[in-house]
This record gives C-alpha cells, sequence and structure tokens, in this order.
C-alpha cells in the first residue's frame, strides 16, 4: 500500500530496512574521516551516533522508508558551455521531495493511525545510500554511488523514518563486476580505491562546498565543471537505462540550456538571481560561481 502511493507520488522506487544500528559502516566512516576525506565539510564529523543509528533520530523507529526520485533530463546544456551537475538544473529538488514526503507520511497516517516519524532529504545525518541499499533499491557502486540495473545512478534519495514495523526488503547484490569506468573516467582522481572517494579531490567539492580558492594543482583538470559534476554517473554502463524524468519542477530554464562559455563569463548578478531563483547553485552564491568559472578559464 505504501509502496503504490510512492509510486503515485511520483517516486522511482520505494523500499523498506529495519532502523537499527549500521554496523558495517560505523568502521568505514570512521576511516574516511579519519583520514580526513571530508576537506572542510567538518559538518560531517558531527552527530557520528545519529548517522548510523536512526534510533537516535526518530525515537522508538522501526523502519526506513527509502525513496528515489528520477532527475535524468530530457535535454541538456550546450556541449560547449562551462557545465552544471544535471542534479541542478531545476528547481531546490530540497523542496520538491520534502513535499511529496510529508504527503505520503499524511496518507501512512490516514490509513494505519497514529504514526510517528520524519522525513529526511539530505538534511540531516542520515547515511542515504546505506539505507537505499538496505531497502534494496540498488547496490553502492565503485564510485560510491547508489546504482540500480533498472534505472542506474540518476535519483535522489530521501528516506521517511517511522515507528512503525513493516515488512523489510532484502538488499540486492552488486553488479559493477570487472568495470573500473569511473575510476578511470574521474578527471582528479578521487576515487582513490574502489568504493572509496576522497571527497577533498571531488570536483563537486571544490564547485560547491569549498570556500577558499581551488587549488592550483587541478587547473586544466576540472573538465569545465562549474558547479558540482557527473563525470563517474556519465560513464558509468547502468546509465544507459537512465530515462527522463516526469516532474515539471526539474525542469530547466530554456536560458540554461542555450549559454555558452562567454555568457558565463560575463553572466551579471541579476541574471544569476533570476536563473537560480529556486535553484542548488544559489547555494554556491554569485561570487562561487565566478571564482569557478574564472578557475577554468584557459
Amino acid at each position: 500500500m505504501i509502496k503504490t502511493e510512492a509510486k503515485r507520488l511520483g517516486f522511482l522506487s520505494c523500499g523498506v530496512s529495519k532502523a537499527q544500528f549500521l554496523e558495517e559502516e560505523a568502521p568505514r566512516l570512521e576511516k574516511w574521516l579519519k583520514a580526513n576525506m571530508h576537506g572542510q565539510m567538518k559538518y560531517m564529523e558531527n552527530h557520528f551516533d545519529k548517522r548510523l543509528d536512526p534510533t537516535k533520530l526518530v525515537e522508538g523507529s522501526k523502519s526506513v522508508i527509502s525513496l528515489l526520485l528520477n532527475y535524468f533530463p530530457s535535454e541538456q546544456q550546450n556541449p560547449e558551455s562551462y557545465k552544471i551537475s544535471k542534479y541542478a538544473y531545476g528547481t531546490d529538488y530540497h523542496f520538491v521531495i520534502k513535499d511529496k514526503l510529508k504527503s505520503l507520511l499524511h496518507f501512512i497516517q490516514d490509513e494505519i493511525g497514529e504514526v510517528h516519524g520524519r522525513a529526511f532529504v539530505d538534511s540531516a545525518p542520515v547515511l542515504d545510500k546505506a539505507w537505499a541499499a538496505r531497502s534494496g533499491l540498488g547496490w553502492i557502486g565503485k564510485h560510491s554511488n547508489l546504482l540500480s540495473q533498472q534505472v542506474g545512478s540518476f535519483y535522489f534519495i530521501a528516506e521517511l523514518i517511522v515507528d512503525l514495523d513493516l515488512e523489510h526488503d532484502a538488499p540486492t547484490t552488486d553488479h559493477c563486476g570487472t568495470c573500473t569506468a569511473c575510476i578511470d573516467a574521474c578527471p582528479t582522481e578521487a576515487i582513490v580505491e574502489p568504493y572509496v572517494v576522497d571527497g577533498s579531490k571531488c570536483i563537486s567539492y571544490f564547485t560547491i562546498e569549498l570556500k577558499d580558492q581551488i587549488p592550483t594543482e587541478f587547473k586544466g583538470k576540472m573538465d569545465d565543471w562549474m558547479f558540482g559534476c557527473d563525470v563517474c554517473q556519465d560513464v558509468c554502463p547502468w546509465n544507459r537505462f537512465s530515462k527522463p524524468h516526469k516532474e515539471p519542477l526539474f525542469d530547466p530554464d530554456p536560458q540554461l540550456l542555450s549559454m555558452t562559455k562567454k555568457d558565463w563569463e560575463e553572466i551579471t548578478e541579476d541574471v544569476f538571481r533570476k536563473l537560480f531563483k529556486k535553484s542548488p547553485v544559489k547555494r554556491t552564491k554569485y561570487s562561487g560561481l565566478q571564482r569557478n568559472v574564472k578557475f577554468l578559464k584557459p
């Protein structure tokens, strides 16, 4: 019943796992943080226990309902332009998904009765990919993104953590095989070994999270990405199964698709504000985007 309603709300898929301590992920996360692979993302060090134990986020929680929402666009940017990650073409996903999650929680409460829960969209210490993998929605690929045989990896992951005992789904198996396409293609060699990404070397980190200047050693290695990066997903063979989303709010402004490098180099703050009024790109601010474009210029 919950999965049928999730489909009706536009989610790609929905899976359920038991709300319990993430035993396998704990040492991995600790090792990753100790190696300083989170760079300046100091918030990753906070709430270590909450990241691994959903019962510390939602008291009495019994199930984690994981959901995927497609964002693969039907049209892409002018290939001669500086690039923006596909997830940021349209309206900020936090708003779009939060509304859908609230609708799903209200549906559960209307159908079942008093159910307590919280919606999470990348805005609290929740290991989204780990929960989605446990819920059978895919496996964690060598690029550390969630992958599915049916739809690849161009989707957002969100959760409802509820105090409702639901039937749990079984995890799926890994289908990366001997493929190393993502590792070979990463322009900054951020995928340091299969399944391990050094976040402090990732183009997404440089163009969004990093507040200082981008290290000069990466000059000429950014592959024209000015906000985010999709390289490891673009080269993944499973993404040949990606189909365009049906969410109008994720549709880009036509101007965004037609802009050239020169347009981006000369963009004014007014145009930036108009173009990215409700977009995730707002996060980097006008000054941040200018810094990124300047760094990309030969």
